[in-house]
């Protein structure tokens, strides 16, 4: 299953799982974040991040470069709750 395919199910069974209401919410909080114009912000697929420090799952401050010595570093970003 391609990464394309995965991904379009995962949003299939959110949209199954997450009431109506709830979607409304979340799709307009998206809407507004594009119209403010966030996206001419944001880094470009491939492009790369700068340089970062943050704690890891047990609270010991871990850097990009040091993560990046073992390897391809894949980061995501949680908005947290709605």
């Amino acid at each position: 299953m391609s990464l394309r395919e995965k991904l379009e199910a995962t949003r299939a069974a959110s949209a199954a799982r997450v009431p109506s209401e709830k979607q409304a919410i979340m799709h307009r909080a998206t809407a507004e974040l594009r119209a403010s114009g966030i996206l001419k912000e944001a880094l470009a697929v491939g492009q790369p991040i700068p340089p970062f420090a943050a704690p890891n799952y047990d609270g010991r401050l871990v850097t990009s470069r040091d993560l990046l010595a073992h390897g391809p570093l894949v980061t995501s970003f949680f908005r947290g709750s709605w």
